[in-house]
């Protein structure tokens, strides 16, 4: 593995060590921007967290490495309809950021797009 995707390998596992625990200690961002037809969006959230941290726990791991970056993939995928909610509820208050129709679009097509290749780079590792 080149120097560079080894410390892209680390810069990931922290973004998703970190984004995870967040779903713990700030839950109220989180369930505030998963859309109403969800039921139970405590739970979701709490899932979500730990799926985070789990799978990036997996990813230290070159045995498990491929599992948890197509665990990371279809996770992304699985948020897009909360993407497509902050596009439809923008402009509003995400704690203290202001998450404008700007920042929304880019997260839906610019940032999530980009999250999913970052994972992709490490399932087609031999």
């Amino acid at each position: 593995m080149s120097k560079l995707k080894k410390i892209s390998l680390v810069i990931l596992i922290i973004g998703y060590l970190l984004a995870g625990a967040n779903h713990f200690k700030s839950p109220d961002s989180y369930i505030k921007i998963i859309p109403p037809y969800f039921p139970h969006p405590e739970i979701l959230n709490l899932l979500t967290g730990f799926c985070e941290i789990a799978f990036a726990a997996l990813l230290i791991f070159p045995k498990a490495r491929i599992f948890a970056a197509w665990g990371i993939i279809f996770m992304l995928i699985a948020f897009l309809p909360v993407h497509i909610q902050m596009v439809r509820d923008a402009p509003f208050m995400l704690g203290t950021l202001h998450v404008t129709p700007l920042i929304a679009w880019a997260r839906l097509v610019v940032l999530q797009p980009l999250l999913i290749w970052w994972a992709w780079w490490y399932t087609n590792e031999r």
